[in-house]
Protein backbone atom coordinates (compact mmCIF):
# COMPACT_ATOMS: atom_id res chain seq x y z
CA UNK A 1 0.00 0.00 0.00
CA UNK A 2 0.96 3.64 -0.94
CA UNK A 3 1.11 6.69 1.31
CA UNK A 4 -0.02 8.62 -1.52
CA UNK A 5 -1.29 8.17 -4.93
CA UNK A 6 -1.40 10.95 -6.85
CA UNK A 7 -3.29 11.62 -9.65
CA UNK A 8 -2.68 13.85 -12.18
CA UNK A 9 0.73 14.79 -12.80
CA UNK A 10 0.76 18.18 -14.14
CA UNK A 11 2.33 21.09 -11.85
CA UNK A 12 0.32 20.25 -8.57
CA UNK A 13 0.48 16.89 -8.80
CA UNK A 14 4.09 16.91 -9.55
CA UNK A 15 5.22 19.67 -6.96
CA UNK A 16 3.34 17.27 -4.21
CA UNK A 17 4.83 13.65 -4.98
CA UNK A 18 8.13 15.58 -5.54
CA UNK A 19 7.88 17.00 -1.90
CA UNK A 20 6.15 13.92 -0.42
CA UNK A 21 8.81 12.00 -2.09
CA UNK A 22 11.45 13.87 -0.13
CA UNK A 23 10.01 13.70 2.75
CA UNK A 24 10.45 9.78 2.81
CA UNK A 25 6.92 8.70 1.60
CA UNK A 26 5.84 6.37 -0.90
CA UNK A 27 4.30 7.56 -3.58
CA UNK A 28 2.62 6.45 -7.34
CA UNK A 29 1.45 9.69 -9.15
CA UNK A 30 -0.78 8.35 -12.53
CA UNK A 31 -1.51 10.08 -15.50
CA UNK A 32 -4.09 9.22 -18.13
CA UNK A 33 -1.67 9.93 -21.29
CA UNK A 34 1.63 11.71 -21.75
CA UNK A 35 2.86 14.12 -19.18
CA UNK A 36 2.63 17.25 -20.47
CA UNK A 37 -0.44 16.73 -23.46
CA UNK A 38 -2.45 17.94 -24.54
CA UNK A 39 -1.71 21.54 -24.17
CA UNK A 40 -4.75 23.59 -22.29
CA UNK A 41 -2.69 26.09 -20.63
CA UNK A 42 -1.26 29.48 -21.27
CA UNK A 43 2.90 29.41 -20.80
CA UNK A 44 3.10 33.03 -19.44
CA UNK A 45 4.27 32.85 -15.69
CA UNK A 46 5.75 35.21 -13.32
CA UNK A 47 9.48 34.37 -12.37
CA UNK A 48 8.66 33.17 -8.82
CA UNK A 49 8.19 30.06 -11.25
CA UNK A 50 12.42 29.03 -10.97
CA UNK A 51 12.09 28.65 -7.71
CA UNK A 52 10.11 25.39 -8.05
CA UNK A 53 11.88 23.61 -10.94
CA UNK A 54 16.07 22.86 -10.77
CA UNK A 55 18.23 25.08 -12.38
CA UNK A 56 19.47 23.15 -15.17
CA UNK A 57 15.73 23.54 -16.35
CA UNK A 58 15.69 26.85 -16.66
CA UNK A 59 17.58 27.58 -20.27
CA UNK A 60 15.66 24.24 -21.86
CA UNK A 61 12.17 25.55 -20.45
CA UNK A 62 12.82 29.83 -20.82
CA UNK A 63 11.23 31.08 -23.77
CA UNK A 64 10.93 35.34 -23.76
CA UNK A 65 11.23 38.21 -21.12
CA UNK A 66 8.13 40.58 -20.17
CA UNK A 67 8.30 43.74 -19.19
CA UNK A 68 4.56 44.49 -18.88
CA UNK A 69 1.05 44.82 -20.76
CA UNK A 70 -0.58 47.17 -23.11
CA UNK A 71 -4.46 46.70 -22.81
CA UNK A 72 -6.83 47.74 -25.01
CA UNK A 73 -10.53 48.12 -24.28
CA UNK A 74 -11.15 46.92 -27.82
CA UNK A 75 -9.00 44.88 -30.64
CA UNK A 76 -5.17 45.71 -31.66
CA UNK A 77 -6.47 48.81 -34.03
CA UNK A 78 -7.87 50.61 -30.75
CA UNK A 79 -5.81 52.56 -28.64
CA UNK A 80 -3.01 50.81 -25.69
CA UNK A 81 -2.81 51.80 -22.22
CA UNK A 82 0.74 50.28 -21.12
CA UNK A 83 1.53 48.84 -17.67
CA UNK A 84 5.25 47.84 -17.66
CA UNK A 85 8.37 47.45 -14.87
CA UNK A 86 11.81 48.51 -15.48
CA UNK A 87 12.49 44.58 -14.50
CA UNK A 88 11.53 41.86 -15.58
CA UNK A 89 7.54 41.12 -14.86
CA UNK A 90 7.13 37.37 -15.74
CA UNK A 91 8.69 35.14 -18.01
CA UNK A 92 7.12 33.23 -21.18
CA UNK A 93 8.16 29.45 -21.41
CA UNK A 94 7.81 25.71 -22.86
CA UNK A 95 4.24 24.56 -21.14
CA UNK A 96 4.72 21.11 -21.94
CA UNK A 97 8.09 20.91 -21.45
CA UNK A 98 7.43 22.62 -17.66
CA UNK A 99 5.02 19.63 -16.95
CA UNK A 100 7.90 17.13 -17.99
CA UNK A 101 10.37 18.76 -15.79
CA UNK A 102 8.08 18.67 -13.01
CA UNK A 103 7.21 15.23 -13.44
CA UNK A 104 11.07 14.40 -13.86
CA UNK A 105 11.93 16.05 -10.82
CA UNK A 106 9.41 14.14 -8.91
CA UNK A 107 10.74 10.89 -10.31
CA UNK A 108 14.39 11.91 -9.00
CA UNK A 109 12.64 12.24 -5.88
CA UNK A 110 11.63 9.18 -5.36
CA UNK A 111 8.21 9.20 -7.02
CA UNK A 112 6.71 6.51 -9.42
CA UNK A 113 5.84 7.98 -11.88
CA UNK A 114 3.44 5.83 -14.52
CA UNK A 115 1.76 7.43 -17.66
CA UNK A 116 -1.40 5.93 -19.16
CA UNK A 117 -2.85 5.01 -16.37
CA UNK A 118 -6.32 6.43 -16.07
CA UNK A 119 -8.69 6.79 -13.30
CA UNK A 120 -12.09 5.02 -13.30
CA UNK A 121 -13.43 4.97 -9.98
CA UNK A 122 -12.44 5.82 -6.10
CA UNK A 123 -13.90 4.44 -2.85
CA UNK A 124 -12.64 5.38 0.25
CA UNK A 125 -12.33 3.40 3.56
CA UNK A 126 -12.04 3.89 7.06
CA UNK A 127 -8.00 2.94 7.02
CA UNK A 128 -7.33 3.18 2.85
CA UNK A 129 -8.57 4.53 -0.58
CA UNK A 130 -8.78 2.48 -3.57
CA UNK A 131 -8.48 3.51 -7.41
CA UNK A 132 -9.58 1.54 -10.35
CA UNK A 133 -7.02 2.18 -13.00
CA UNK A 134 -6.91 1.53 -16.61
CA UNK A 135 -3.68 0.82 -18.27
CA UNK A 136 -2.04 -0.06 -21.45
CA UNK A 137 -2.09 -3.80 -19.18
CA UNK A 138 -5.94 -3.85 -18.80
CA UNK A 139 -7.40 -2.71 -15.78
CA UNK A 140 -6.06 -2.82 -11.86
CA UNK A 141 -6.09 -1.10 -8.88
CA UNK A 142 -4.11 0.58 -6.37
CA UNK A 143 -4.33 0.99 -2.56
CA UNK A 144 -2.84 4.42 -0.64
CA UNK A 145 -3.79 5.62 2.69
CA UNK A 146 -4.35 8.99 1.04
CA UNK A 147 -5.28 10.24 -2.71
CA UNK A 148 -4.24 13.71 -3.81
CA UNK A 149 -6.69 14.97 -6.67
CA UNK A 150 -4.74 16.62 -9.02
CA UNK A 151 -6.72 15.92 -12.38
CA UNK A 152 -7.24 19.56 -13.76
CA UNK A 153 -11.11 20.86 -13.79
CA UNK A 154 -12.85 18.10 -14.76
CA UNK A 155 -11.43 16.22 -12.10
CA UNK A 156 -13.21 12.77 -12.04
CA UNK A 157 -11.45 12.27 -8.07
CA UNK A 158 -13.72 15.10 -7.47
CA UNK A 159 -16.60 13.75 -8.86
CA UNK A 160 -16.02 10.23 -7.68
CA UNK A 161 -15.84 11.62 -3.62
CA UNK A 162 -18.81 13.56 -3.68
CA UNK A 163 -16.41 17.07 -3.29
CA UNK A 164 -18.24 20.40 -4.80
CA UNK A 165 -17.33 21.93 -7.98
CA UNK A 166 -15.91 25.04 -8.15
CA UNK A 167 -17.86 28.79 -8.61
CA UNK A 168 -17.43 28.93 -12.32
CA UNK A 169 -16.05 27.37 -15.09
CA UNK A 170 -14.62 29.51 -18.27
CA UNK A 171 -13.98 27.92 -21.48
CA UNK A 172 -10.41 28.93 -22.86
CA UNK A 173 -9.01 28.53 -26.04
CA UNK A 174 -4.90 29.02 -27.22
CA UNK A 175 -3.32 28.83 -31.17
CA UNK A 176 -0.18 29.23 -31.85
CA UNK A 177 1.81 31.56 -35.24
CA UNK A 178 5.13 30.31 -35.66
CA UNK A 179 6.40 33.76 -36.83
CA UNK A 180 9.33 34.71 -34.24
CA UNK A 181 8.01 37.41 -31.90
CA UNK A 182 10.73 38.84 -29.49
CA UNK A 183 8.33 42.07 -28.05
CA UNK A 184 8.85 42.38 -24.63
CA UNK A 185 4.86 43.24 -23.45
CA UNK A 186 1.60 41.48 -23.95
CA UNK A 187 -1.47 42.49 -25.60
CA UNK A 188 -4.69 42.07 -23.48
CA UNK A 189 -8.16 42.69 -24.82
CA UNK A 190 -11.09 43.11 -22.50
CA UNK A 191 -13.76 42.31 -25.94
CA UNK A 192 -14.68 38.83 -24.36
CA UNK A 193 -17.55 38.73 -22.34
CA UNK A 194 -16.19 38.52 -18.05
CA UNK A 195 -12.76 37.51 -19.32
CA UNK A 196 -10.56 38.87 -21.92
CA UNK A 197 -8.53 37.84 -25.17
CA UNK A 198 -4.69 37.81 -25.07
CA UNK A 199 -1.65 37.64 -27.30
CA UNK A 200 2.09 36.90 -26.38
CA UNK A 201 4.99 37.00 -27.53
CA UNK A 202 7.24 33.85 -27.34
CA UNK A 203 10.75 34.68 -28.88
CA UNK A 204 11.31 32.25 -31.53
CA UNK A 205 8.60 29.77 -30.24
CA UNK A 206 5.90 32.25 -32.16
CA UNK A 207 3.54 33.98 -30.89
CA UNK A 208 0.28 32.87 -28.60
CA UNK A 209 -2.68 33.66 -29.12
CA UNK A 210 -5.94 33.39 -26.41
CA UNK A 211 -9.02 33.70 -25.02
CA UNK A 212 -11.30 33.10 -22.16
CA UNK A 213 -15.15 33.29 -21.93
CA UNK A 214 -18.07 31.81 -19.90
CA UNK A 215 -19.20 28.45 -22.17
CA UNK A 216 -20.83 29.01 -25.21
CA UNK A 217 -20.53 28.50 -29.02
CA UNK A 218 -19.13 32.03 -29.27
CA UNK A 219 -16.06 31.69 -27.74
CA UNK A 220 -14.67 29.76 -31.36
CA UNK A 221 -16.32 32.70 -33.05
CA UNK A 222 -14.69 35.72 -30.70
CA UNK A 223 -11.70 33.75 -30.76
CA UNK A 224 -11.21 34.24 -34.69
CA UNK A 225 -12.27 37.31 -34.57
CA UNK A 226 -9.31 38.19 -32.39
CA UNK A 227 -6.68 36.27 -34.86
CA UNK A 228 -8.47 37.54 -37.83
CA UNK A 229 -7.83 41.02 -36.37
CA UNK A 230 -4.25 40.64 -36.11
CA UNK A 231 -4.24 39.27 -39.72
CA UNK A 232 -2.71 36.03 -38.44
CA UNK A 233 -3.50 32.09 -39.05
CA UNK A 234 -2.82 30.07 -36.14
CA UNK A 235 -2.53 26.39 -35.81
CA UNK A 236 -1.72 23.82 -32.92
CA UNK A 237 -5.59 25.10 -31.51
CA UNK A 238 -6.50 23.62 -27.78
CA UNK A 239 -9.20 24.36 -25.44
CA UNK A 240 -9.86 23.14 -22.02
CA UNK A 241 -11.96 24.51 -18.99
CA UNK A 242 -10.63 27.46 -16.72
CA UNK A 243 -12.50 26.83 -12.78
CA UNK A 244 -12.44 30.11 -11.47
CA UNK A 245 -13.47 30.27 -7.25
CA UNK A 246 -12.70 26.68 -5.43
CA UNK A 247 -15.47 25.24 -3.91
CA UNK A 248 -16.57 25.16 -0.17
CA UNK A 249 -14.31 22.06 0.45
CA UNK A 250 -11.86 20.29 -0.99
CA UNK A 251 -10.97 17.65 0.94
CA UNK A 252 -12.93 14.26 2.45
CA UNK A 253 -11.76 11.52 4.22
CA UNK A 254 -8.69 10.57 3.00
CA UNK A 255 -8.88 12.63 -0.30
CA UNK A 256 -8.31 15.96 -1.05
CA UNK A 257 -7.62 18.11 -3.80
CA UNK A 258 -4.99 20.44 -5.37
CA UNK A 259 -4.61 22.82 -8.62
CA UNK A 260 -7.30 23.01 -11.37
CA UNK A 261 -9.44 20.41 -9.14
CA UNK A 262 -8.89 22.62 -6.35
CA UNK A 263 -9.84 26.08 -7.74
CA UNK A 264 -6.86 27.32 -7.05
CA UNK A 265 -6.47 30.10 -9.86
CA UNK A 266 -6.34 33.70 -10.44
CA UNK A 267 -10.04 34.43 -10.60
CA UNK A 268 -8.77 37.80 -13.14
CA UNK A 269 -6.55 35.46 -15.30
CA UNK A 270 -7.12 31.90 -14.66
CA UNK A 271 -3.35 30.61 -14.56
CA UNK A 272 -2.98 28.29 -11.89
CA UNK A 273 0.58 27.38 -11.89
CA UNK A 274 2.03 29.02 -9.01
CA UNK A 275 -1.18 28.63 -7.10
CA UNK A 276 -1.34 25.13 -7.53
CA UNK A 277 2.35 24.36 -6.53
CA UNK A 278 2.30 26.44 -3.33
CA UNK A 279 -0.93 24.47 -2.27
CA UNK A 280 1.32 21.48 -3.07
CA UNK A 281 4.08 22.33 -0.85
CA UNK A 282 0.99 23.33 1.75
CA UNK A 283 0.23 19.63 1.65
CA UNK A 284 3.35 17.86 1.37
CA UNK A 285 4.18 19.95 4.78
CA UNK A 286 0.77 19.65 6.99
CA UNK A 287 -0.53 16.09 5.22
CA UNK A 288 0.26 13.24 7.33
CA UNK A 289 -1.11 10.00 5.78
CA UNK A 290 -2.13 7.49 8.75
CA UNK A 291 -3.63 10.87 10.20
CA UNK A 292 -7.04 11.43 8.32
CA UNK A 293 -7.72 14.56 10.93
CA UNK A 294 -3.93 16.51 9.40
CA UNK A 295 -6.55 17.21 6.06
CA UNK A 296 -8.12 19.95 8.14
CA UNK A 297 -4.77 21.64 8.81
CA UNK A 298 -4.35 21.75 4.72
CA UNK A 299 -8.09 22.48 3.94
CA UNK A 300 -7.20 25.61 6.20
CA UNK A 301 -3.34 26.08 5.34
CA UNK A 302 -3.68 26.65 2.32
CA UNK A 303 -6.82 28.84 2.37
CA UNK A 304 -4.75 31.45 4.58
CA UNK A 305 -2.10 31.14 1.72
CA UNK A 306 -4.40 32.11 -1.80
CA UNK A 307 -7.65 33.32 0.16
CA UNK A 308 -6.70 36.71 0.36
CA UNK A 309 -5.45 37.00 -3.64
CA UNK A 310 -8.41 34.73 -4.73
CA UNK A 311 -10.55 37.33 -3.23
CA UNK A 312 -8.90 40.64 -4.67
CA UNK A 313 -8.71 38.63 -7.88
CA UNK A 314 -12.35 38.34 -7.98
CA UNK A 315 -12.49 42.22 -7.51
CA UNK A 316 -10.32 42.89 -10.21
CA UNK A 317 -12.04 40.48 -12.39
CA UNK A 318 -15.23 43.45 -12.49
CA UNK A 319 -13.47 45.03 -14.00
CA UNK A 320 -13.27 43.34 -17.41
CA UNK A 321 -17.40 44.01 -17.03
CA UNK A 322 -17.53 47.84 -16.58
CA UNK A 323 -18.86 50.28 -18.83
CA UNK A 324 -16.13 50.66 -21.70
CA UNK A 325 -15.70 54.40 -20.43
CA UNK A 326 -15.26 54.07 -17.35
CA UNK A 327 -12.25 51.35 -18.39
CA UNK A 328 -11.05 53.48 -20.82
CA UNK A 329 -11.16 56.40 -17.63
CA UNK A 330 -9.29 53.51 -15.20
CA UNK A 331 -6.98 52.20 -17.56
CA UNK A 332 -5.90 56.02 -18.48
CA UNK A 333 -5.35 56.72 -15.00
CA UNK A 334 -3.49 53.38 -13.58
CA UNK A 335 -1.43 52.79 -16.41
CA UNK A 336 2.52 53.47 -16.60
CA UNK A 337 5.33 52.15 -14.09
CA UNK A 338 3.45 49.62 -11.98
CA UNK A 339 5.21 47.97 -8.59
CA UNK A 340 2.65 44.96 -8.59
CA UNK A 341 3.17 41.66 -8.77
CA UNK A 342 1.22 39.48 -11.07
CA UNK A 343 0.33 36.73 -8.84
CA UNK A 344 -0.80 38.75 -5.97
CA UNK A 345 -3.24 41.30 -6.69
CA UNK A 346 -2.80 42.35 -3.02
CA UNK A 347 0.56 43.66 -4.45
CA UNK A 348 -1.32 46.85 -5.99
CA UNK A 349 -1.52 48.29 -2.20
CA UNK A 350 1.89 47.48 -1.47
CA UNK A 351 4.73 50.70 -0.60
CA UNK A 352 6.09 50.33 -4.11
CA UNK A 353 3.05 50.38 -6.25
CA UNK A 354 1.15 53.33 -4.33
CA UNK A 355 4.87 55.05 -4.37
CA UNK A 356 4.94 54.92 -8.10
CA UNK A 357 0.81 55.89 -8.56
CA UNK A 358 2.01 58.89 -6.32
CA UNK A 359 5.11 59.99 -7.84
CA UNK A 360 3.29 59.87 -12.03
Amino acid sequence: MYDFLVVGVGPAGARFARRASAAGYDVLAVEKGEVGTPLACSGHVSTDLWEYVPDAARERLFQNRIYGADFHVGGPETDAYRFYKRETVSNVIDRVELDRTLADAARDAGADVREHHTVTAVEEHADRVTATVSTPDGTTEFTARMLAGSDGPVSRVRREVGLPEPSERLHGVLAFDDAPDHGDHVDVHLTAPKFFAWRIPRGDAGVEYGLGAPPSAEVSAMFDQLTDAYDVETDHFCSGAIPIGPPAETTSERVFLLGDAAGQTKPFTGGGILYGMRSADVAAAVIDPDDPESLAAYESGWRAELSREIRLGHWLRRAYSLPEPIQRAGLWLLSGEIGVHMDEPSSFFSRENLGKLVGR
